[in-house]
C-alpha cells in the first residue's frame, strides 16, 4: 500500500461544494416541514445546476428518442445552439428517422414532412457532405430497421441517439459554461492518471474494480469548432501536448479543442474531462459513505440505520434513557491521565506513523482489528462514553445536512417527504458519532480529554498503538508549556514521552525536538492554532476501526489515485499544468510538523520584529538580495531541469513520435539530446 497522506479537510471542502452543487443535500430545516411544496425546494439554487438541468433534460430526451422535444428545449433555453446548423442538420436527420421507428401510418407521414420541410432545407447549409447525407438518408423509407445489412444500419442503430446526445452536452457544457462541479473533474483526472500510470508501469491496482466501475470507458463525442476558427493562429505547442497528454487526445484532438475553445488551455481541458463518463449512481453512493464517516451528512440517513430523525440531543436523551444509566458529566476533565495509552494495534499503520519507520503524525491504517473488545460493542458503554465526550465539548451544534440523493428534477419535481419515522437507534450509528465527536476533540486541542475516554473505553487501547499515543502526550505537552506550565509538562515527559521513546527508537529524534521547546522564551511557544487535523484524522480512522467502521472506499481511491499522480509526474520530469486548477495540490498538503509548525511561527514573530526595526535602504537592499536569491533559485531549477535536455527537443520528439514526456526523455539520452538525430533514426 502507498504511503500517500492527504489533507483530508480539503476534499471535505471538495466534496461539501459538489453535494451542494448537485442538489444531494438539504439543510436540517428544510427537512422539518414534513410536506414541502416545489416552491420550498432547495433545487435550482444556481445558474450552474440551471444549465445542468437543462442539459440533463436534453440528453434525456434525445437518448429516448424524442428529438422534438430536445429541439423545443434548445429553443427556450439556448436558441443560440441551433443557428449551427451543423448541428440542426443532425438533430432534424435524427428526428426523421425516429419519427420512421415508430412504424405507424401516421407518424410515417409526419417524417416524410419532416424530410420535406426540415431535413432538405438544414441540409442546404449545414456543410459540404450534409446533401449526400440527405439523399442516403432516404434509403430509410424503403429498408426495415431490422434488417443489419442494409445501406441504412447505422443510420436505424439506437447508439446514433447516444452519440447525438453525448454531442449536444459536449456543446451545450462548453457554450452555457455549465462545468460538471470541481470534485467530479479532479476525480475524473486522478483516475484517468492512474489508469494510464498503472499501465504504463505494468503494476495492478488494488483500487481497480472501483475505478472501472466508476470512471466508464466510453466519451462524449467532442464538440467541433466552426469552419470560421479553421485559421486560428498557431497554438503554443507547450499548450497542445499538455492538453493532449492530460486527457489523452491525439495532437490533432488536442488542437480542434483548443480551437473550440478560442485558445483558452484551461477552458479546453475543462471541455475534455467534462466528456469523461463517471457512473453517477457509483459516484452518489461513493460520496454518501464519505459524508456519513466525516460527519458531513447526518448518520442517521444511512441505508443500514433506516431513516431515524431526530436531533444529537434528542438522540442523546433516548440513549441515555434507555440504558438507564447515571452519568456524571463531571467525570474525566482533568488534564493529566494516567492511564491513557493509545490506540493503533487496532490496526496497521503507514510507513509514515509506524514505530519501525518514524514519529510523524498522520498515518493511515491499513487494516481492521479482528478482536473488538466488549467495552467497544456494548451499546450502553457507547451511549455513555458519547454523551461524556460530548460534555467536554460548548453547546454549539455541528449543524449537519441530510442526505437528499439525486431526484429526477427534469420536471421539476418537488423533494420527497422526509417524514420522522420512528425506529430504534443502531448501535452503529452510535459509533460513527463517538468516532466523529473524539475526532473532535483533538482538532480543538482537547488531547487529554480524548485520550481518557479512549482509556475509560479500551484500556488496552493506546499500549497497542505507542506512536500514536506518544503524539497526543506531545501535543498535551506543548500545550501545558504554553500555558506556562513547565512541571507538568516535564511530568508528562517523564511519565509518557520518555518511556515510548525508549521502546521505539525512531521517536527519538522527535522527543529531543519536542524538549527543545521547553528552552524558548515565555511567550514564544504557543499551543494555539496547532495542526492537528492530521492527527485528529488518524485518531477517527484508528477510533472507527476499532469500532468495526470500515474506511470509506472513496478515502482508498483518493490516495490511490493522488500517490500516481506524484509517482506519474515524476516520470514526465514536469510539474502538473493543471493540478492547481482541481485543487490537486491542496488535496497533497498536509501538515503534520508540531515542531515545525511552532519554529515556522517564531520565525515569522521575530522577522516581524526584525522587520519594523530596519531602515528604507537596508530593506531595499534585501529586497534587492532576497529578488537576486529567488532568481539563483529559479536559474538553479531551471537549469537542472534543461540539464537534462532542451525542452524545446523534448517537444518536437513528443510532437513527431507522439511519445508521452518521460518516453521522449530516455529516446533523447540515447541520442545526446538530438532531437533530429532520434526522428531520422526512427523515419529513416
Amino acid at each position: 500500500m502507498d504511503c500517500t497522506r492527504v489533507n483530508w479537510e480539503a476534499l471535505d471542502a471538495l466534496i461539501i461544494d459538489f453535494v451542494t452543487s448537485e442538489n444531494l443535500v438539504v439543510e436540517e430545516d428544510a427537512c422539518a416541514n414534513s410536506s414541502p411544496s416545489p416552491s420550498s425546494s432547495p433545487c435550482i439554487s444556481s445558474s450552474s445546476y440551471h444549465a445542468r438541468l437543462i442539459i440533463r433534460r436534453i440528453r434525456n430526451s434525445i437518448e429516448s428518442g424524442d428529438i422534438q422535444n430536445a429541439i423545443d428545449t434548445l429553443r427556450s433555453h439556448a436558441p443560440f445552439v441551433l443557428d449551427d446548423h451543423r448541428i440542426l442538420f443532425r438533430l432534424q436527420k435524427q428526428k426523421f428517422i425516429e419519427l420512421l421507428r415508430k412504424g405507424t401510418h401516421e407518424d410515417r407521414v409526419a417524417a416524410i414532412h419532416c424530410l420535406r420541410t426540415c431535413v432538405a432545407p438544414s441540409a442546404l447549409d449545414a456543410y459540404p457532405e450534409a446533401y449526400e447525407e440527405f439523399k442516403h438518408l432516404l434509403l430509410a423509407l424503403i429498408y426495415d430497421k431490422d434488417d443489419q445489412t442494409s445501406p441504412v444500419a447505422n443510420e436505424w442503430a439506437e447508439k446514433r441517439r447516444y452519440e447525438m446526445a453525448g454531442l449536444m452536452s459536449s456543446v451545450l457544457r462548453a457554450s452555457l459554461q455549465a462545468y460538471d462541479p470541481l470534485f467530479s473533474m479532479t476525480l475524473r483526472y486522478l483516475i484517468s492518471i492512474h489508469k494510464g500510470f498503472c499501465f504504463h508501469q505494468g503494476i495492478s491496482s488494488a483500487v481497480s474494480d472501483l475505478t472501472h466501475r466508476l470512471l466508464l470507458e466510453e466519451r462524449d463525442p467532442p464538440a467541433t469548432p466552426l469552419e470560421s476558427m479553421y485559421e486560428a493562429p498557431p497554438f503554443d505547442e507547450v499548450d497542445i501536448q499538455a492538453l493532449a497528454h492530460a486527457v489523452e487526445l491525439t495532437r490533432q484532438g488536442a488542437v480542434d479543442s483548443m480551437k473550440f475553445a478560442k485558445g483558452d488551455l484551461f477552458q479546453a481541458f475543462q471541455n475534455e474531462l467534462c466528456r469523461m463518463q463517471l457512473d453517477v449512481s457509483v459516484l452518489d453512493e461513493l460520496v454518501k459513505e464519505y459524508c456519513i464517516y466525516r460527519g458531513i451528512v447526518d448518520s442517521e440517513m444511512q441505508m443500514i440505520t433506516g431513516p431515524v430523525k431526530r436531533n444529537q440531543s434528542e438522540v442523546t436523551h433516548r440513549l441515555s434513557r434507555d440504558c438507564s444509566a447515571e452519568i456524571d458529566l463531571n467525570t474525566s476533565q482533568h488534564s493529566d491521565v494516567e492511564d491513557y495509552s493509545m490506540l493503533d494495534g487496532a490496526l496497521v499503520n503507514d510507513s509514515e506513523m509506524s514505530s519501525k519507520e518514524g514519529g510523524e503524525v498522520g498515518s493511515e491504517p491499513t487494516n481492521v482489528s479482528e478482536d473488538c473488545s466488549n467495552s467497544w460493542s456494548n451499546k450502553c458503554e457507547n451511549t455513555r462514553a458519547l454523551v461524556r465526550i460530548r460534555s467536554h465539548m460548548s453547546c454549539e451544534s455541528n449543524k449537519r445536512k441530510r442526505w437528499r440523493g439525486r431526484i429526477d428534477e427534469t420536471d421539476r419535481l418537488h423533494d420527497p417527504s422526509f417524514s420522522k419515522t420512528e425506529t430504534g437507534i443502531n448501535p452503529l450509528e452510535n459509533k460513527y458519532e463517538i468516532a466523529l465527536a473524539l475526532k473532535e476533540l483533538v482538532s480543538r486541542g482537547m488531547v487529554a480529554e480524548a485520550g481518557n475516554e479512549i482509556s475509560t473505553m479500551d484500556p488496552d487501547f493506546f499500549t497497542q498503538n505507542p506512536v500514536l499515543h506518544f503524539h497526543l502526550k506531545q501535543v498535551e505537552f506543548l500545550k501545558l508549556v504554553s500555558a506556562g506550565d513547565h512541571n507538568g509538562a516535564l511530568k508528562v515527559a517523564c511519565s509518557h514521552l520518555g518511556p515510548l521513546a525508549a521502546n521505539d527508537q525512531s521517536l527519538l529524534k522527535t522527543l529531543k525536538e519536542t524538549l527543545v521547546v521547553l528552552l524558548q522564551p515565555d511567550g514564544n511557544t504557543t499551543g494555539k492554532d496547532l495542526p492537528l487535523n492530521d492527527l485528529a484524522n488518524t485518531l477517527q480512522v484508528s477510533v472507527g476501526n476499532r469500532l468495526g467502521i470500515e474506511e470509506p472506499q472513496l478515502m482508498k481511491i483518493i490516495r490511490a489515485t493522488l500517490h500516481s499522480h506524484t509517482e506519474w509526474f515524476k516520470l514526465q520530469m514536469c510539474k502538473d499544468r493543471f493540478s492547481n486548477l482541481l485543487k490537486i495540490d491542496s488535496l497533497k498538503e498536509v501538515n503534520a510538523d508540531l515542531i515545525g509548525a511552532i519554529k515556522s511561527r517564531s520565525n515569522k514573530e521575530n522577522n516581524a520584529n526584525l522587520s519594523s526595526q530596519l531602515t528604507t535602504t537596508s530593506s531595499s537592499t534585501m529586497t534587492s538580495e532576497d529578488g537576486g536569491s529567488s532568481s539563483l533559485m529559479m536559474t538553479t531549477q531551471t537549469s537542472s531541469r534543461e540539464a537534462l535536455w532542451e525542452e524545446s527537443a523534448i517537444l518536437k520528439v513528443m510532437e513527431f513520435l507522439a511519445l508521452s514526456r518521460s518516453d521522449a526523455i530516455q529516446l533523447l539520452s540515447q541520442y545526446n539530446g538530438n532531437a533530429e538525430a532520434v526522428i531520422q533514426q526512427l523515419f529513416g
